[in-house]
């Protein structure tokens, strides 16, 4: 694989922060709250072994992608529906402009009340939460669809089908994949928030036991896997984008980059 000079500049600064990070920690000018980069590796090499780690990140994995997967469909189909039919979107828009703006987190005593505290409540949470990203995307991607590629549609005959699914559905795939990788972001905020409360097992369970226990290494250990699982998590997203997308992302700034 060619490594560009690019991806190497790329890597200087986190690895200069992480060396600076480890140095500090080690000479004793760093709070005792803020581990070395070697303790937290060392925490969780210590849950790995123990199979904790594993359990919460199949526990984590299991609440997130099936949450992230319900929210995600319920957007696209509500969305698209609110994007094509008026009657949809005069009943939504309200709806969503009066909830959106609301922190989800706050809605989670609701969600332990009718669910429990199992699965069930965290899923629901992750679902509402990443519903509303997507709506707002899926429906501004159908209303922003070129009017001139409509007409040309209707013009040569095609039936309301085909241009929905030929037409409609490929302009707007773009913008809707924007609003899923929102939808994606929010799913792991929420689930931290969700695992905090009342779970017995989880990423967010490896935190709040650190935190009681004043194992910083062990808390920052939880802190680390979010961060690598949201961001894997991101880069398959990403990925299928531009395997579903592949030719519409030529030459824009972002395929570039990459």
């Amino acid at each position: 694989m060619r490594i560009n000079s690019a991806s190497i500049q790329n890597w200087i600064l986190p690895v200069a922060a992480l060396a600076a990070w480890e140095i500090l920690g080690r000479v004793g000018m760093l709070p005792r709250y803020l581990s070395t980069p070697s303790a937290i590796l060392a925490a969780l090499w210590e849950i790995a072994l123990t199979g904790e780690l594993f359990v919460a990140l199949a526990a984590s994995l299991y609440r997130v992608s099936v949450g992230f997967a319900l929210g995600t469909a319920a957007g696209i189909v509500v969305g698209l529906g609110a994007g094509i039919l008026p009657g949809v979107r005069h009943f939504f828009d309200p709806l969503v402009s009066f909830l959106y703006s609301i922190p989800k987190v706050t809605f989670l005593p609701i969600f332990l009340l009718l669910f429990g505290l199992g699965h069930a409540s965290k899923i629901a949470i992750i679902a509402f939460s990443g519903f509303f990203p997507v709506f707002v995307a899926s429906r501004h991607a159908v209303l922003s669809v070129d009017k001139l590629l409509l007409w040309a549609a209707r013009n040569m005959g095609a039936p309301s089908r085909t241009i929905f699914f030929r037409v409609v559905i490929p302009a707007a795939a773009p913008q809707l994949f924007g609003g899923i990788r929102i939808g994606l972001a929010h799913a792991f905020v929420v689930l931290f928030a969700a695992e905090l409360i009342g779970s017995k097992a989880g990423l967010g369970t490896i935190i709040a036991y650190g935190e009681e226990w004043v194992r910083f290494d062990l808390m920052f250990a939880g802190v680390v896997c979010f961060a690598v699982l949201g961001f894997l998590s991101d880069r398959m997203l990403l990925a299928i984008r531009s395997r579903l997308l592949k030719g519409q992302m030529i030459g824009t700034e972002e395929e570039i980059v990459r």
